[in-house]
């Protein structure tokens, strides 16, 4: 796979002035479907209309009640941030009204799943479903694809595609359990048709690019498709044959990326999440589909990609310089999206297809865990906005995937800024001692319901469709949004606090730890939480100490993020831990359909890891209920 060496700023720069090398020349064919292009453009200007306009409006209300004085320094930073993470929130906001939109209505120019349902697969779409592993926990990773290897079997796929487990493990007795369950594997589908192979890396360069290009460089060739999966990862064969006939009727496509469910833990933390993602986070993965269409995300699992264009032109190079933001490449997919798209191939995501799940952190420390280093891949690829070439979407998908992590310490910043201005003795959002002016009333009510009315979108969507008993009904509905939402804002001020030391960590080069998280909703003791959440929660009650002694306008500020993370070790230990889950679960709470109705692959691969999948509330509601009808009177 070649790498093309980065340009760099000053490259994309001249390319803009007419001067410097050009672009890549577009590979692939003609598109069959051009009338996506201008209404993605559209779409993109009708959004970045929006957000202008709110903030606009917003930055001058804001301007209008708190007009500049002798804190004039002070107010500029202050309206400035909030103008900026405004837009932020406004930018989630209309996504996830047009992904309402599009699910309400449906969207003619989207690729859709259910258009190719039917059709026919050639003989010759050989697909390799690639699986990269490193140093995970072996029961379960091979539960999950012992399933999607047999739901494949059954869905008629095994003379088309072949299984490649492909290993960076370190760990000698992890290799030796990977081997043996390999062997089994293979054995065991052998009969089928289905080809299972097993590759060691002895040099483990790059990571899970580096794992992928591996594979792409030995095997590729003999195959027009892979499908990726993470470690997590379980596909239906039907999805894996779906996204064989997505590519197959879309030959100008170059990866598409399937929308994934999260499903299969049951701590609390996970749970309030995959109820999240089910409920909520539909809305705007299909709003990014509205806007993006043909030029979309791909997230690096669960998705098809054309293996020829991405050997040609998906080679990653390594960033230039020291320090975090060099190197290797961490967040790679987003990189490999815009590659594919700069050469011609159009990156498609595609939310109605069934079939395809992932697992959620099962608690908050893992979820941090992983997100230091996604924050440092996507501050990474902020360096490569302005390279040659690139379509400005994806420009766009750098600053929003950085912006991500940067919102928290910008967050801070406004918090501290505030505090500053009340000391000073201006009107302060956080005043105790007189009205707050009816304008600023009005611009914190309105964020505070672009931030909630997604969720009242979503549980409206799931009663218009009619699908709340999938959800434990529409009380249990309710109840299960407000609960995740009180949970989610309980979490978020440790959220913020910790993405701003991955940021800080990530621009001065602090070493970053690789280390997959774990797949198992193991015990969370409170000595595991204590070392790296105590000194922030003393340092929240220090601040709130310090307000309440200086003045109580501005602890009242405070508190909404030093209460919180005073209280963050705790709520992390309790959320972390399967008890509150299960018990919530047979309370009928945070249900989602994988729990009222397990589709079979999942149920497969539940009991091949030896997961015990309690009865939901529903059920035994039902059960309740007939008993209750048919007893004798």
């Amino acid at each position: 796979m070649p790498e093309r060496p980065w340009q760099g700023v000053m490259a994309g720069l001249g390319r803009l002035l007419g001067r410097g090398t050009p672009p890549v020349a577009p590979t692939a064919p003609a598109d069959a479907r051009p009338g996506w292009q201008p209404a993605a453009a559209r779409r993109r200007q009708a959004l970045l209309a929006l957000v202008l306009l709110a903030t606009g409006g917003a930055a001058t209300l804001l301007l209008a009640s708190q007009p500049l004085d002798g804190a004039g320094p002070a107010r500029v930073a202050q309206v400035l941030l909030f103008s900026l993470l405004f837009a932020w929130v406004t930018a989630g906001f209309v996504t996830a009204l047009m992904g309402w939109r599009v699910l309400r209505r449906g969207d003619r120019h989207m690729l859709s799943y259910a258009r190719v349902a039917h059709d026919a697969i050639a003989a010759d779409a050989r697909t390799a479903l690639v699986m990269p592993i490193c140093n995970e926990h072996v029961p379960t990773v091979f539960a999950g694809l012992a399933a999607t290897a047999e739901s494949l079997v059954a869905a008629g796929g095994a003379r088309l595609v072949e299984v490649y487990l492909l290993s960076d493990s370190s760990d000698p007795a992890l290799r030796a359990a990977e081997l043996h369950a390999w062997a089994t594997l293979r054995d065991r589908y052998a009969p089928t048709g289905l080809r299972v192979h097993y590759r060691w890396r002895l040099r483990r360069t790059r990571r899970k690019a580096g794992n992928v290009a591996d594979f792409c460089r030995r095997w590729g060739r003999r195959h027009r498709y892979m499908v990726v999966l993470d470690a997590d990862s379980v596909m239906s064969g039907e999805a894996v044959l779906g996204l064989v006939r997505l590519m197959e009727a879309t030959p100008h496509a170059g990866i598409v990326q399937s929308a994934p469910v999260s499903c299969g833990l049951d701590t609390l933390h996970a749970r309030a999440q995959q109820f999240a993602g089910r409920v909520t986070g539909r809305l705007f993965g299909a709003g990014m589909q509205y806007w993006q269409l043909g030029e979309s995300h791909y997230w690096g699992h669960n998705a098809i990609i054309r293996i020829a264009p991405f050997m040609a032109h998906c080679g990653l190079a390594a960033l230039p310089g020291r320090g975090g933001l060099a190197g290797s490449i961490l967040s790679h997919d987003f990189v490999e999206a815009a590659l594919m798209r700069r050469a011609g191939w159009s990156v498609w995501l595609v939310t109605d297809l069934p079939g395809s799940w992932e697992q959620q952190p099962p608690h908050l420390m893992a979820e941090l865990q992983r997100d230091r280093r996604w924050c440092q891949g996507n501050l990474q690829n902020a360096r490569l906005i302005a390279e040659p070439g690139l379509h400005p979407v994806h420009r766009a998908m750098f600053a929003t995937g950085a912006m991500a992590y940067l919102s928290a310490p910008l967050w801070l910043a406004f918090v501290g800024v505030g505090v500053m201005l009340w000391l000073h003795g201006g009107l302060s959002l956080g005043s105790a001692r007189q009205m707050l002016p009816a304008g600023l009333l009005g611009l914190w009510a309105g964020t505070l319901a672009m931030l909630l009315l997604p969720r009242a979108l979503g549980v409206a969507l799931v009663l218009h469709e009619g699908q709340a008993q999938r959800y434990g009904g529409r009380a249990a509905l309710l109840a299960s949004a407000v609960l995740e939402a009180l949970l989610s804002a309980l979490q978020a001020p440790l959220r913020m606090a910790a993405h701003t030391l991955f940021v800080l960590g990530a621009l001065t080069g602090l070493p970053l730890a690789w280390k997959s998280p774990p797949r198992q909703a193991d015990h969370l003791a409170w000595r595991d939480v204590a070392r790296p959440l105590l000194p922030l929660s003393a340092l929240a009650a220090l601040a709130l100490g310090a307000a309440l002694q200086r003045d109580h306008g501005v602890a009242l500020w405070l508190a909404p993020m030093a209460l919180p993370l005073m209280l963050a070790w705790p709520i992390t230990v309790w959320t972390g831990r399967s008890g509150p889950g299960r018990w919530l679960r047979r309370a009928g709470l945070l249900l989602t359909p994988e729990e009222t109705a397990p589709p079979p692959v999942l149920v497969r691969a539940w009991a091949e890891a030896g997961v015990p999948q309690p009865q939901p509330a529903a059920t035994l509601a039902t059960a309740r209920v007939l008993a209750l009808r048919t007893a004798p009177r």
